[in-house]
């Protein structure tokens, strides 16, 4: 008889929590604290050299964050996790755990601009170097192999436009190559795609956004699926060379398949210093708890208002995977049968000012550069998130002059529709 596996939601409740052993408490507690005592100097000796696990301080690690960690890495199908200040943390501790000055990876064009921002320019200062390649022709990613190609990025669900990229023709593209994929799940969230399933080796969150789900915290995460092979032909000496602050240690060897989760918390985490708050890790559990709720919801009335907004008169086109009508329809069906999220694009016939009237004239949708809220948002990209792009840039990554993204709450979607509809009229 085999055992049971916990689905999703039970996941999601209960994964790496357990009732606090000295007061009962059954929500896991904050341990707000700096710092840990040690047993004595030889337990302190073997935390610090890696020779057993424990919390030394909470720059590196801390019992709320595990409890997190755990639980999202459960809920990917992951074999560790590593928690941080936030999504941009979480993508700076990944590289500079794979990459080395001068080394290059490739990306995907469709990205959050933050994103775009972030590997086209800061990561410049590292000297790791960004190749784009287009998700609609997965032939690109290949084509922009190097020998200096040290690993792809790629979002499950694009943002801003919600188009669906097809993981497993990538992975198949990084595997070949001998390099890992790494994915961003931000806006699909495991309960619509788990992109470790699809050939991800490393998952990356920004956990602001759907697993927090209330527009109270910020922080980041990492899943390592522990599916690629380190130490393979040398490439990643971070993680298959003897660790000289580790007396000597090869993480891959000592670690095994959750050995890119040790060297992101050893290496990165602890010298680049982007510590998530318990405080935070505490308000992201809890947001956790709902999370197949949640997204269920914002998924069902994302799809009701993009129906609506097919039809309007003042819209020239709607982007949104869930329609039967739409580009990414049939890959939405393949890696996001139970819906196509929460966030998606439209295009108003007025252009650029019609966009701004729009954000400006609605009552119900917060104007605010955010997504996966409880409440429903909206934002125009080509003037704030992606203003620092050139047109033909927005054009490429999904943010157009006419474009308005939608990030669809938990309201009452008659509610959504009748604010967009005099707004609209407005």
């Amino acid at each position: 008889m085999t055992e049971r596996l916990p689905g999703f939601s039970t996941l999601s409740i209960h994964a790496g929590a357990q009732p606090d052993p000295t007061t009962g408490a059954r929500a896991t507690p904050i341990y707000q604290t700096t710092s840990f005592v040690f047993n004595d100097a030889d337990h302190a000796a073997s935390l610090f050299g890696l020779q057993s696990f424990g919390n030394i301080y909470t720059r590196i690690g801390n019992p709320t964050n595990a409890v997190l960690e755990e639980r999202v890495a459960a809920l990917e199908g992951g074999t560790a996790a590593v928690a941080v200040a936030s999504g941009h943390a979480a993508q700076v501790v990944v590289f500079q755990t794979l990459l080395q000055p001068g080394d290059e990876f490739i990306a995907a064009r469709r990205l959050y601009g933050g994103s775009i921002n972030q590997f086209s320019h800061a990561f410049k200062s590292f000297g790791w170097n960004v190749v784009w390649a287009d998700t609609d022709d997965v032939s690109t990613f290949e084509k922009a192999l190097t020998p200096k190609t040290k690993a792809i990025f790629i979002e499950s669900i694009a943002n801003p436009g919600g188009t669906v990229t097809d993981i497993e023709a990538i992975a198949a593209i990084a595997r070949k190559a001998g390099v890992p994929l790494i994915v961003d799940n931000t806006l699909a969230s495991p309960y619509l795609i788990k992109p470790i399933d699809h050939g991800a080796d490393i998952v990356v969150h920004s956990l602001t956004k759907f697993l927090g789900g209330h527009g109270n915290s910020i922080g980041g995460i990492i899943v390592d699926a522990g599916t690629f092979d380190w130490s393979r032909d040398g490439r990643y000496p971070a993680l298959s060379e003897p660790r000289p602050e580790y007396h000597g240690i090869k993480l891959q060897e000592t670690f095994g398949n959750f050995a890119f989760a040790i060297a992101a918390r050893v290496l990165g985490l602890r010298d680049l210093g982007p510590a998530l708050s318990p405080f935070n890790a505490f308000l992201i559990l809890t947001g956790i708890e709902t999370l197949g709720l949640r997204v269920q919801r914002h998924s069902d009335n994302a799809k009701a208002v993009a129906e609506w907004l097919s039809t309007h008169p003042a819209v020239a086109w709607v982007n949104y995977a869930g329609l039967p009508g739409d580009r990414y329809h049939n890959l939405a069906r393949k890696y996001s049968p139970k819906g196509a999220g929460a966030v998606f694009t439209f295009g108003l016939k007025g252009g650029y000012d019609a966009g701004i009237s729009l954000v400006s004239n609605v009552k119900l949708f917060s104007h605010l550069a955010n997504v996966g809220d409880t409440r429903s948002l909206i934002i125009h990209p080509a003037s704030t998130t992606h203003s620092q792009l050139n047109d033909a840039q927005k054009a490429q990554a999904g943010a157009g002059v006419d474009v308005v993204r939608l990030s669809v709450g938990l309201e009452d979607k008659e509610d959504l529709i009748a604010d967009l509809d005099q707004a609209l009229k407005a």
